[in-house]
């Protein structure tokens, strides 16, 4: 019902742009969210988006990636910039019709992850 793109190798320094269209039409009255797992580490919040468009974004990527969502297209997407060998990992788009939440653990809809590898 997710599908995620646009992860790839890019240089320390560089940008990407990740996209998750989803293939519900319900889910554009869903919360929707970018997380990340590196290798050996938890599942981590990067940005999320409400349904109404308020923005939440992890410190560790304030200033640097922006998401948004276009609910017409059914597609969220993350714009990131600045990327550092730290934000290697495998990003992942999720949704929830519950109620807005930063954890992972509150979204019941999960993408199949795009991989996003940064050079240093």
């Amino acid at each position: 019902q997710l599908q995620a793109s646009g992860g790839g190798l890019v240089q320390a320094g560089g940008s990407l742009r990740l996209s998750c269209a989803a293939s519900e039409r319900s889910l554009s009255r869903a919360h929707m969210g970018w997380f990340r797992q590196a290798p050996g580490k938890e599942r981590e919040n990067v940005a999320d988006v409400h349904a109404l468009g308020s923005t939440y974004y992890a410190t560790f990527v304030k200033g640097r990636f922006t998401v948004s969502r276009d609910n017409a297209k059914n597609t969220i997407y993350l714009e990131m910039n600045s990327l550092k060998p730290e934000d290697t990992a495998v990003y992942y788009c999720a949704a929830t019709l519950g109620p807005y939440s930063h954890d992972y653990a509150a979204y019941e809809y999960w993408g199949q992850g795009t991989l996003v590898t940064v050079s240093s």
